[in-house]
């Protein structure tokens, strides 16, 4: 389990980050998601020990990562794909990795099953390796020591659309067999897709926090898109129902979950042909609670936040 409790950081008079308080939970895979410069980053690098707090703090099974004897094995983090010697191969990273761990040598050749890495592209040096390349040798590093818990930041970018899809299936995976997964991105999409929970902040700050149904809960552009062989039968049972309706494209637009949408179809035998929640819901709080945030912000010192 990973606890940030009131977490403020701050470089001279700019806080990058003000008050956090979240917890990422065993089993479940969490999302962090904000704006460029919305403080993923700071948080992250506070969590392993890489910048220090200002006020507040962050434990990781109970135990300040400062604190953990030989780390790797316990949290996997991946926060800069880049952040390894260029001139050394992939494979002699993670064997460097291995011999620090004190893992055995057979554990690199797993690794570079796990993430799609060939004995040829394991050759390589990093220098030569492509972003996607990259982003696989780093989760494949973050892995490495069995954790139970993964700390990754933008860890898609790069990835062709089968290395996310491969992503979300591994990062789910992990969950489903007990690990603790903190996911940050500044891509909803990405991260909505694989999330069981999400958090979003903006300016430091959390502005949001719950599942995806519990953001959405009680706010209007979410609902149901649905069309249906009668469209008129059915918008009538709809509004009969109680629900709100308006034309959408060929189909209709319901202020409902698709659960009570189809109830309403199935108990009156209309036939759909579409039933999917309405684009837009989700993706439309995070850019209304982070509005003013969608922007890169650089600290006094350089830091990307």
């Amino acid at each position: 389990m990973i606890r940030v409790s009131s977490l403020t950081k701050q470089y001279g008079d700019f806080t990058a980050v003000k008050d956090v308080t979240f917890t990422c939970r065993p089993g479940r895979v969490t999302g962090f998601l904000g704006p460029n410069g919305a403080g993923k980053t700071t948080t992250m690098r506070v969590m392993v020990g890489l910048t220090p707090a200002t006020a507040g703090e962050v434990t990781i099974g109970g135990h300040h990562y400062r604190d953990i004897p030989n780390p790797g094995r316990h949290v996997g983090v991946l926060l800069d794909a880049s952040a390894q010697h260029a001139g050394r191969t992939g494979r002699e990273i993670l064997a460097l990795g291995a011999k620090q761990m004190g893992l055995p040598a057979g554990r690199v050749d797993e690794m570079l099953d796990l993430v799609s890495l060939s004995d040829t592209e394991s050759s390589r040096r990093l220098r030569n390796y492509s972003l996607g390349m990259r982003q696989r040798l780093g989760i494949a590093h973050a892995l490495l020591g069995d954790p139970s818990v993964l700390i990754l930041d933008e860890p898609a970018n790069g990835l062709d659309p089968a290395g996310i899809r491969w992503m979300r299936g591994l990062l789910k995976d992990y969950a489903d067999r007990g690990g603790t997964v903190l996911l940050s991105s500044h891509l909803l999409n990405e991260v909505e897709l694989v999330a069981d929970e999400m958090i979003l902040i903006g300016r430091g700050q959390i502005v949001a926090s719950g599942t995806k149904q519990e953001l959405l809960a009680g706010r209007s552009g979410g609902g149901t898109h649905v069309t249906a062989l009668d469209v008129a039968s059915l918008s009538s049972a709809l509004e009969s129902a109680g629900y709100t309706v308006s034309a959408a494209g060929d189909g209709l637009r319901v202020e409902a979950d698709p659960v009570q949408v189809g109830q309403v179809a199935a108990d009156k035998q209309i036939v759909l042909t579409d039933l999917r929640p309405a684009e837009g819901g989700l993706e439309n709080l995070f850019l209304e609670l982070t509005a003013d945030t969608q922007r890169e912000s650089i600290t006094s010192e350089g830091v990307a936040v």
